[in-house]
Parts: structure tokens; sequence; C-alpha cells
């Protein structure tokens, strides 16, 4: 079939290289100048299908909510909700009633651990070569932070997710650096956890999809989406934000929105309502500056939900996710925090000024979904399909959704189920 893809960070690019694989003929549509700019450019880089397990396990997400929150489901408010965030927040609220969360976290690292699977097979069949690690260690400051954590164990044992717990000795054996005079009661250790660099990931397989036949168009804004006698794209070409056309209009046999945060607004004229919300994430990345006193890999602060993982010469310190904020305008007060992380367990880690300081502070959005999974696969509407509403886990479930997207278009029957991801859920 011929099959335009809309989006070019790490969902459009996997999504395309799959589909192309196929033997379809695809064309991506990407509105800026470059794959991966946005969402993808410097997220969270872990790939971890176990830890998703700690994210939001809270019975107290309305004390979340508050500016001032932090720590396992927060997600806090810069500031009053509007509109439909109303009706987001209520429904994300009734998500994390136990019941309803235990069989979300289930879909979810049934997701990410496939796509942890695929991922490795691409890398090893295609020989890519991009910064990573293999391992990952949750850190507990305190025995409250253990505690919390309990039913999140419980399910992840249920699934038979290996795990082990370190008592604050053995956490340091695994990573030395860690800061002597920060309290750690006691840390996790997940078998297969991994963090990456997604944006060199996406970079190599878009030339891996070029090679197979894969069209990119960038500088391409899809403004319209048509179905009338099959899917049409109507977009405008543009350079530096500045229109060089008039549209043009181009048919196709089918077209899968993997848009981010954006995807609902091209939904809706169509009549489909998608309850995304942009969730504002934020990371720092910066050069290593003595290896000695750098992560060996990554490590997650249970408490502050913030990453720090090692790749290649630079370390990237993520977390900071918010409802409400401003394109091009960082929060202070978010990548303060994510500073004082990495103080508090590497103070040493990464050169911050001087002349080899070169720190890189990052905010994008990520479309989120109120009950945390994405959809993933045919709408009501014929010929037009979505993978989007990854939220956090956009870089966790990438190859996975791509592969399971691509089966399900060819009428091949998935390795997966997904019956949990299906847009019908949203009425789609």
């Amino acid at each position: 079939m011929k099959l335009a893809v809309i989006g070019s960070g790490v969902i459009g690019i996997t999504t395309a290289y799959e589909l192309t694989l196929d033997g379809h003929e695809v064309t991506v549509f990407e509105r800026r100048n470059t794959a991966a700019e946005e969402s993808s450019f410097a997220n969270g880089s872990l790939i971890a299908p176990g830890w998703n397990a700690f994210t939001g396990m809270n019975d107290h997400r309305v004390r979340a909510l508050m500016p001032w929150a932090s720590g396992g489901g927060a997600l806090p408010l810069t500031r009053l909700p509007r509109d439909s965030e109303w009706g987001w927040i209520w429904n994300w609220l009734r998500a994390g009633k136990s019941d309803r969360y235990a069989s979300q976290q289930r879909n979810t690292h049934q997701l990410t651990g496939y796509s942890h699977e695929r991922m490795r097979s691409l890398t090893k069949t295609l020989q890519l070569n991009y910064d990573r690690t293999e391992s990952m260690l949750v850190l507990w400051r305190t025995e409250q932070d253990q505690v919390r954590a309990q039913a999140a164990l419980q399910i992840m044992a249920s699934i038979g997710w290996n795990h082990q717990v370190l008592s604050a000795r053995q956490a340091r054996m695994r990573e030395p650096a860690l800061n002597a005079e920060t309290a750690l009661h006691a840390a996790l250790e997940i078998t297969g956890e991994a963090s990456a660099n997604a944006r060199q990931f996406a970079l190599q397989l878009k030339s891996e999809a070029q090679k197979l036949g894969c069209r990119f168009e960038f500088g391409a804004t899809v403004n319209r989406l048509s179905l009338d006698a099959g899917p049409t794209v109507t977009l405008t070409h543009t350079s530096n934000n500045t229109i060089l056309g008039t549209s043009m209009t181009v048919r196709f046999d089918g077209a899968v929105i993997c848009a981010g945060s954006t995807g609902a607004a091209l939904l809706r004229p169509l009549g489909l309502r998608l309850p995304l919300l942009p969730v504002w994430g934020h990371s720092i990345s910066a050069a290593v500056r003595e290896p000695l006193d750098a992560p060996l890999s990554a490590v997650l602060d249970a408490h502050q939900q913030v990453s720090i993982a090692r790749l290649g010469q630079r370390v990237r310190i993520s977390g900071g996710h918010q409802i409400g904020g401003t394109t091009g305008v960082n929060s202070a007060s978010e990548l303060k925090r994510l500073y004082q992380v990495l103080s508090d367990w590497f103070p040493g880690a990464a050169s911050m000024g001087g002349m080899h300081g070169t720190v890189q502070e990052w905010q994008g959005t990520q479309g989120c979904l109120p009950d945390g999974l994405p959809v993933l696969g045919p709408t009501r509407l014929p010929g037009l399909w979505v993978n989007m509403g990854h939220g956090d886990s956009g870089w966790s479930m990438a190859c996975g959704s791509a592969r399971a997207l691509a089966d399900h278009l060819r009428a091949s029957a998935p390795d997966i189920d997904l019956t949990g991801y299906s847009p019908a859920r949203f009425g789609l």
C-alpha cells in the first residue's frame, strides 16, 4: 500500500521502518527540518520494561497534582486546569485506583518488554551503533520509599519480571560513584533494563528506512486529513517557519498518525476526539567531567522520579513532568530539581562550566492519555491508523509499537495482544 506516516520522532521513524520493511510505499511527513527534533530530541533515555511499575503507583494522586509535589505518581500543575484538562485529570485520578492501575501496568510491561526485544534485534541485525548501557538501579532514599514500592513489586513478581532488592552497601558496590553523604536505604536492581540515546537510534534507523525506499518530507506541516475516497493529506511546505508555497494535496491508501502531542488536532476535524494532554518533561545533558565520579550505567531516584544515565561521554538527567508549560520557556524550578538530584548522587560527574562545560537544558512535550497507555491500531475510519499517546514511555515502547502495528496492518497476528491499546476505548 501507499502509506503516509505523520511525524518523524522515534515513534514515527520506527513505524516507517517496519512498514517499509513489509513492502509498503511509505512517505513520512515532518513539520521540522530534521528528524527527532521534538519529544525525541533529549528525552529520558531509559528503555525500562520494569521501572514503569514505579511511576504513578500512588493512592494519593490529588496531592500529587500540587505544584510542590514530587515522587511516584506526581504530575504537578503549574497553573489552574483549563477546559478539557479537568476531565483528563478526573480520568487520570480514576486510573490511579489499584485495580485499574494493576491492569494498566500489565499492559505497559507487555509492550515495553516486547519493544525492548525488538530494539535489540534491530540493533544486532542492522549493526546500529548508539550510546547505550544495559543495567539500572532504582534507589530508595528511605525505608518509606521502599514500603511505597511494595505494591509495584507485587505486580512485577506476578508478571515474572526479574528483580533483586539490594542493601545500600550492595548498591554502592554496583555504582561506586554514588555520593556517600546522600542517605541510601536500599535499591532495586532490575534485570534487562537499559538506557540509550533515542535520537541517535532514530537517526540511524531513518537511514536504514531510506535504504529500503522510504521517503522523508521535512518542513512539511500537515494541516488537514481527508478520508473522502481514501486518505488525503493536505500540507504546506515550510522552511524556517516561512511558507514557501501554496498547499499541496497527496492521496494515499492509508495514513498513520505518529504526531505525538499534536496528533489530536488532526483527528478532531474527522470527528475523532482523543483526550491527549501535553505533559512537559525536562532534561539536562552534560559532558562527563571525571569518569570515576560518573554513573556506570543508569539510576532512578524513586522518590524524585528523576533518572541519571551515562550515555557515552555524557550524562543525562531526566524528569520534572508537569501539566502546563510554555513552548521555548524552560521551567526554572524543574531544572533546579534535576541539578539537585545530580548533585545528591553524583556531584562530580558532569562538567557544568568553563571551557569544556557544555550543558544542554531541554524541555519538550509528551502526549499523554489519562489511562497511561497509548492508542495503537486502526480507527473506526477506514484507512486511518494511530500510534501515539505513549507519554514518557515513548522510547520504551517505540520499537514494539511499530512492529505490532505493521503486523496488524498486514492482517498478520501481532506477537502481543493489542486489545488494551485499542483506539476504540476512546471511541476512535
